[in-house]
């Protein structure tokens, strides 16, 4: 076989530059589902810190005996209820 019919190469030529273009939406909502997945991991790495931190300051305003010492760590208390109500 040494000649190959003009109808078969060029299907193979329109084939191969069709293919970069097929796989480039499907590269693109691969890539925006991970960035989503990291938004979303971002996100509840910072509510558990919130919770972690409100669980310290709640103890803390149990042993405490100071009166400003227990007005400063309610006010902390409060802008991380706040903080956290804004994440969910």
């Amino acid at each position: 076989m040494k000649y190959m019919a003009r109808g078969w190469e060029s299907k193979s030529v329109e084939e191969q530059q069709n293919t970069p273009n097929d796989q480039a939406p499907t590269a693109d909502a691969t890539e925006e589902k991970e960035r989503q997945e990291r938004v979303r991991c971002a996100n509840v790495r910072k509510v558990q810190a919130l919770k972690l931190n409100l669980a310290r300051i709640r103890e803390q305003m149990e042993r405490s005996s100071n009166p400003k010492y227990t007005e400063m760590l309610s006010a902390e208390m409060k802008a991380l209820e706040s903080e956290l109500a804004k994440l969910g």
